[in-house]
């Protein structure tokens, strides 16, 4: 475990994700754009080809590979800790031939049955992070009796998958995916319990940034942007609740607001 909780930078060279509208679909437009997020303090950055808002269509495998493949042979080349952000295992390993680190997979493994292996082959990191359904469905799976106990016990199996399927436990990193199948007060409760998901004693990456159970809060006239400083807040509380890592679109303000944290916990210990 880190002693702090990293920060993962979002970059998204997709035309329709839902936090910044495309505007770094252009592949030297998201190298800058991961450049800049390392300047502001990302420790890593996760490259993503394919939007998973709700109600997005899929990707062409072979349009993901195009998108992502460049940028993340590009940073990776720089010396930067990359994440790619896919479901598919083809793109998966493309990433980590070009120099990925991490395999960020939303899905766990469920809609790729071939991404434990290719996990396993690689040795690369594992993002599991909890899945029921595509995006175009997912808002009707949103049934739970203990959101918090649920989430655990169906990553655990995921985890148990994994494992099978070749995955080194101390390569797997658990994600309980605010938004994903999960209604407003879902997402907070979950939140609030994150120890619950530690009990399968995994590194927990908490991925809140710019969602819309953050934008409830606010007016309805609020920018995508307006949402960040929420964002700041949840990842102190994350970092609180011992996360391994935010994955954030605003990597400055999260900096900044974990250095709060980290000055105020050492002025504690000293």
């Amino acid at each position: 475990m880190p002693e702090r909780t990293l920060v993962m930078g979002v970059v998204n060279v997709t035309p329709d994700s839902f936090s910044d509208g495309g505007r770094w679909f252009d592949t030297d437009a998201a190298i800058a754009h991961g450049l800049e997020l390392v300047a502001d303090g990302a420790d890593l950055l996760d490259v993503g080809g394919e939007s998973t808002r709700p109600g997005a269509a899929r990707v062409a495998p072979e349009e993901e590979l195009r998108r992502v493949v460049p940028v993340i042979r590009e940073l990776a080349g720089r010396g930067i800790r990359v994440s790619v952000d896919t479901m598919r295992a083809d793109t998966a390993l493309a990433a980590v031939e070009a120099g990925a680190q991490i395999i960020n997979d939303v899905s766990a493994g469920l809609a790729d049955a071939a991404m434990g292996s290719i996990a396993a082959e690689t040795g690369a990191r594992y993002v599991a992070m909890h899945w029921r359904g595509h995006s175009d469905r997912m808002d009707s799976l949103a049934e739970y009796d203990d959101v918090a106990v649920e989430v655990r016990d169906e990553l655990a199996r995921r985890v148990d998958a994994l494992v099978s399927a070749g995955v080194a436990p101390e390569k797997l990193i658990l994600d309980p995916g605010l938004g994903f199948a999960k209604r407003g007060e879902q997402n907070w409760q979950l939140l609030a319990r994150l120890d619950v998901l530690a009990e399968l004693g995994l590194p927990v990456l908490v991925g809140a940034s710019r969602k819309r159970f953050l934008g409830a809060m606010l007016p309805s006239e609020a920018s995508i942007t307006d949402r960040d400083l929420p964002t700041s807040v949840v990842s102190v509380l994350s970092a609180q609740a011992g996360a391994w890592a935010v994955r954030v679109h605003d990597v400055r303000g999260t900096r900044l607001a974990l250095d709060v944290l980290g000055a105020w916990q050492s002025g504690r210990r000293d």
